[in-house]
């Protein structure tokens, strides 16, 4: 192969030319055999409230107040990341 007329390039290259060359994947991931087990189970009406109810616990409360112990706010953070986690699966297979 001729270098000057089909120059190598990389992510690595100066300038824009890396990022031109990147092959950018933009489906989403196929949703797995749990992430469809998670929609079936919270698709329902009560899966709904559920995670209606795991929202109101988690994601919408503070995870840290001013003169609360700095480890109050890692476990709640742990919190939230299971409610995000299933928001996710669910988003997966809604390809949203």
């Amino acid at each position: 192969m001729d270098k000057q007329n089909n120059p190598q390039r990389s992510i690595n290259s100066e300038g824009w030319d890396g990022l031109n060359d990147l092959e950018i994947d933009n489906k989403p991931p196929e949703p797995s055999e749990l992430d469809k087990i998670f929609l079936r189970t919270f698709q329902t009406e009560d899966g709904q409230k559920v995670l209606g109810y795991l929202k109101t616990c988690t994601l919408d409360q503070p995870t840290w107040t001013p003169g609360a112990d700095p480890s109050h706010g890692y476990m709640r953070e742990g919190q939230n990341s299971i409610t995000r986690e299933i928001i996710n699966r669910l988003r997966r297979c809604n390809n949203v």
